[in-house]
C-alpha cells in the first residue's frame, strides 16, 4: 500500500529538502535525477505530493553527514517534559520546546535547522556570504570566499575567510546600527559593584566615547597593526577601549584584571604594546584590588627585559580609590578623565582587510608560556554575530546579560562584539554575583528586565548551593532564554537552572566552544529541538564535528573519543602570535586533516553530543583554562620547592580544582606555613584564580624509568580512587605510590 506525503519545497542550493507535514523532522533527498522526477508535481504554493511505499510511515533521515542526528521515533516516545508545563525531573531525559516559543524563533523546528545546516556544509561559501551580506563592506571580497589547509602533512596550516574584503568591526557595531535608526537605543546598561551605582549609554553616546578614545590613541602614535594592552575591570571603559582599538585598526589584547603582575608582564613582553590602558582600582564585593600597583610592577619588570611602554592611560575609578591615593609616575601615567573627554567625537574609520588582525587573547597551554591566540576581523565578525543571533534567538526587544569578564573570550564574543553587531542592549556588571547576597543576580535581572541570561556552570552550582530562596524572592518573569558557558554543565545543575531560575519555561543554550574557535561550535538553538540536560546537543551551522579514536580514525554513531573539527569556520583563530609552529603542533599535528580541540566527547544513540572535559594538560577551573605547566612553573619558582606536579580534580562548584603534588627541597620540613607560601607563589606569578586548592606533600613523584610523571596515577590518588590505580610495576620506584597515599591527608 502506498502513502501520500505532502511536502514543502525549500532552498534548492542545499540539496532539495522537504519535510513531512505532520513531522518536524526532515527527509533529505539527494540527486538531480530524483528531483527532476518530482519537479512537475510542485504546485503554486511550493508544495508537492509525493507517493511513496507504505514503509515511509517510519521515516528516517537520510544524509551524507555522519555527525548529524538520526531520526529515531523511539526518541520522541521516551519520558519528557514540555517547557512551561512541568519541571524537569531526574527521569525526564528530554525537554521539549514550547510551541509558542518555537513558532516565533529564528529556527522554529528541526526541519529548518537541517535545511540551514545542510546548506552551510554543502555550500559554505554561499551560506557565509549570505550571512556576511548583512554587514557593511567598503569593498567586497573576491570570488574565493574561503581558503584552507588543515592537513599538516600537506603544508602549512592556513585558514582565510573573505580575504580581500574591506570592512571595520567597530563601524558595523556602532555606525551601522545608528544609520539604521537605532542611535537612541540603549547599547550598554552598566551596573556597579554597589547597589544604586549605575549608568547607561545609547548607541550615539557609545560611538562618541569610542571616537574620543580612538582619537587620543592616534594622537599618541597608535597606528594600524600596533598592539594595545587593556587591563580593566568590567567598567564601560573596557568595551569602549576594545572598540576604539578596532576603529583605528589597532590590535587589542585584553588581560583579565585578576592576573598577577608577572602574568601581565609576560603578555607585555610578548606583544610589545604602544599603550597600556588600566584603572587605579576596582571593588569586587567588599574587596578593593589595586590594579595600578599591579600594572606598575609589570611595566617595571618588562622594561628591565627590554620592552618599554611609554604611556599608561589610567581611568580613575573613584568609588574604589581616590585619585590622590593612587601611586603616580608623571612622565608615563595619564588620567583618562583629564585627556580623553577633550578629544573630538568624530573619528574616521580605518578600513581593514577581513584577514587583518583584530585582537590577541592569551590562553593557558600545556607549556608554561601562555599562547597568544590571534583572531582576524571579517570572519570573526560574521561568525560571532550569527552565533549570538541564533543560539540565543535574539530579538531587538531583548535585554541581554552575559556575566563573563571581557578578559576572556566569552566577554569578547558575547559581551562586546556579537551583541553589538546585532544592535542589542547589553548589561555590564562590575561586581561579583553574590554581593551583597546571593540574590544579586536576580535583583539585577528584575531591575533591567533581562530577557537573556548567559553564565557559567560554576556560578549556577554556587547559587544552587545557597538555596532557592535567594532566587524565588525575585520575579525573573522577564527571562526567556538561559545560557551556559565555560565547561560542561552537570545534569543536576542544568535542571536547577531550568526549574528554579527559569521557572521551567526558559530553554537553555548550553554552549561548547573555545578561545580558539571564536564562537559557539555545538549548541542548542532555542525552540528548534528537544534538549537533554547536560548535552550541548548539535553542531552550529558550518561546523563539522568528528569524534576520533587514538589513531585518528573517525567513529560513526554512538561513540566516545577525541573531539575534532573537519573543516574551517569563519570564526576560527588564524595562528598563535609569533609562533605559527606551535599553532600547527598544538592543534593540527595530533590528527592531520582535523582541528583537535583537546576535549573529549561522546555522542549518544540519538546523535546528541556530550563534552567530557580536557584530555590534555589543561585544567578547567570555573570556566578558566589553566595550564598545569604554568602552575607547576609558579610552584617550582619557590626556593623551597624541588619539584611539583599538578592535576585537575572534580569539584562540586568549580567543576575542577587544582591539586598540586609538591616535593620540597632536601632538608625542608612539611608545614602549613610552607603550604601557604607555595599558594602565595602561584597567586603572585599567575593570579588568585589559579591558586591550588590542595597541596599534597610528595617525597617523590611516580615516574616511568624514562622520567615521565604518571599523571594518571596522581589523578587517581587525588580523587581517592585508590582501587583504580592500575599497574604500578612499570614505575621507576613503585613505593612512591604508597608514600603518597599515606600522606594524602597530611
Amino acid at each position: 500500500m502506498a502513502v501520500d506525503i505532502y511536502c514543502n519545497l525549500v532552498d534548492r542550493r542545499m540539496g532539495y529538502c522537504w519535510s513531512h507535514k505532520t513531522d518536524p523532522f526532515l527527509v533529505v533527498a539527494r540527486g538531480s535525477g530524483f528531483f527532476k522526477a518530482i519537479r512537475a508535481s510542485v504546485d503554486a504554493g511550493n508544495r508537492f505530493r509525493l507517493r511513496l511505499p507504505a514503509m515511509t510511515n517510519n521515516l528516517t533521515t537520510t544524509n551524507r553527514h555522519s555527525h548529524l542526528p538520526a531520526r529515531n521515533s523511539a526518541v520522541l516516545k521516551r519520558k519528557a517534559v514540555v517547557i512551561g508545563e512541568a519541571v524537569a525531573s531526574d527521569d525526564a531525559d528530554r525537554i521539549f520546546p514550547d510551541q509558542d516559543f518555537a513558532q516565533q524563533a529564528h529556527v522554529p523546528d528541526f526541519g529548518k535547522y537541517l535545511e540551514m545546516y545542510t546548506w552551510s556544509i554543502e555550500d559554505p561559501a554561499g551560506f557565509w556570504s549570505e550571512m556576511a551580506d548583512g554587514f557593511y563592506w567598503k569593498k567586497k571580497w573576491g570570488q574565493q570566499v574561503n581558503s584552507e589547509n588543515l592537513d599538516i602533512t600537506k603544508g602549512n596550516i592556513k585558514i582565510e575567510w573573505f580575504k580581500g574584503g574591506i570592512t571595520n568591526i567597530c563601524y558595523n557595531c556602532l555606525d551601522r546600527n545608528i544609520e539604521s535608526g537605532n542611535g537612541e537605543k540603549i547599547a550598554i546598561h552598566w551596573e556597579g559593584n554597589d547597589r544604586g551605582v549605575d549608568d547607561s549609554l545609547t548607541y550615539n553616546q557609545l560611538l562618541d566615547r569610542v571616537c574620543q578614545l580612538a582619537n587620543y590613541l592616534k594622537e599618541n602614535g597608535v597606528k594600524k597593526g600596533d598592539s594595545v594592552i587593556i587591563y580593566l575591570p568590567m567598567l564601560m571603559e573596557l568595551p569602549i577601549s576594545m572598540l576604539a582599538c578596532a576603529r583605528i585598526g589597532a590590535v587589542h589584547s585584553v588581560v583579565f584584571a585578576g592576573f598577577s603582575a608577572e602574568s601581565l608582564e609576560q603578555r607585555i613582553i610578548d606583544c610589545k604594546p604602544k599603550i597600556v590602558i588600566t584603572c587605579n582600582a576596582v571593588k569586587r564585593g567588599t574587596k578593593v584590588i589595586n590594579l595600578k600597583d599591579i600594572v606598575d610592577s609589570a611595566l617595571s619588570e618588562s622594561s628591565q627585559n627590554g620592552v618599554h611602554v611609554g604611556l599608561c592611560l589610567t581611568y580613575a575609578n573613584e568609588p574604589a580609590m581616590k585619585r590622590e591615593d593612587t601611586k603616580w609616575q608623571k612622565q608615563r601615567d595619564v588620567w583618562w578623565q583629564d585627556v580623553v573627554p577633550k578629544c573630538s567625537t568624530k573619528c574616521d574609520v580605518e578600513w581593514v582587510d577581513a584577514e587583518d588582525p583584530l585582537f590577541l587573547l592569551y590562553t593557558s597551554g600545556s607549556t608554561g608560556k601562555p599562547k597568544g591566540v590571534l583572531h582576524t576581523t571579517g570572519g570573526y565578525m560574521v561568525y560571532t554575530a550569527a552565533t549570538f543571533k541564533y543560539a540565543f534567538d535574539y530579538k531587538p526587544s531583548d535585554i541581554y546579560w552575559c556575566t563573563a569578564d571581557c578578559g576572556w573570550i566569552t566577554g569578547h564574543s558575547y559581551v562586546a562584539y556579537g551583541p553589538l553587531l546585532n544592535g542589542a542592549t547589553v548589561l555590564v556588571y562590575e561586581g561579583v554575583p553574590n554581593y551583597p547576597d546571593p540574590g544579586r543576580c536576580w535583583d539585577i535581572v528584575d531591575k533591567y528586565k533581562v530577557t537573556i541570561f548567559y553564565t557559567a556552570p560554576t556560578l549556577v552550582r554556587s547559587l544552587m548551593r545557597d538555596g532557592n530562596e535567594y532566587v524565588t524572592r525575585y520575579s525573573r518573569k522577564s527571562l526567556r532564554v538561559l545560557g551556559s558557558v565555560g565547561e560542561p554543565i552537570n545534569p543536576s545543575a542544568w535542571r536547577w537552572f531550568y526549574n528554579v531560575v527559569g521557572d521551567s519555561r526558559c530553554p537553555i543554550s548550553d554552549t561548547w566552544w573555545q578561545t580558539e574557535t571564536g564562537g559557539f561550535m555545538i549548541t542548542p538553538l532555542p525552540g528548534a529541538w528537544p534538549q537533554k540536560p547536560g548535552s550541548a546537543t548539535f553542531p552550529f551551522f558550518g561546523v563539522q564535528p568528528a569524534i576520533v579514536d587514538e589513531k585518528g580514525k573517525e567513529m560513526e554513531g554512538e561513540c566516545s573519543g577525541y573531539l575534532c573539527v573537519k573543516t574551517s569556520w569563519p570564526g576560527a583563530f588564524r595562528t598563535l602570535f609569533g609562533d605559527h609552529e606551535r599553532y600547527e603542533t598544538t592543534y593540527f599535528s595530533a590528527f592531520p586533516g582535523y582541528y583537535f580541540s583537546g576535549d573529549g566527547c561522546s555522542r549518544d544513540k540519538d546523535g546528541y553530543y556530550w563534552l567530557t572535559g580536557r584530555v590534555d594538560d589543561v585544567i578547567n577551573v570555573s570556566g578558566h583554562r589553566i595550564g598545569t605547566a604554568e602552575v607547576e612553573s609558579a610552584l617550582v619558582s619557590h626556593p623551597k620547592c624541588a619539584e611539583a606536579a599538578v592535576v585537575g580534580v572534580e569539584h562540586e562548584v568549580k567543576g575542577q580544582c587544582i591539586y598540586a603534588f609538591v616535593t620540597p627541597v632536601e632538608g625542608v620540613e612539611y608545614s602549613e606555613d610552607l603550604k601557604k607560601s607555595l599558594v602565595l607563589s602561584v597567586r603572585t606569578n599567575i593570579g588568585a584564580f589559579a591558586a591550588p586548592d590542595k597541596i599534597h606533600w610528595a617525597p617523590g613523584l611516580p615516574k616511568t624509568r624514562s622520567g615521565k610523571i604518571m599523571r594518571r596515577i596522581l589523578r587517581k590518588i587525588a580523587s581517592r580512587q585508590l582501587d583504580e590505580l592500575g599497574d604500578t610495576s612499570t614505575l621507576a620506584d613503585p613505593n612512591v605510590v604508597d608514600q603518597l597515599i599515606a600522606l594524602a591527608d597530611s
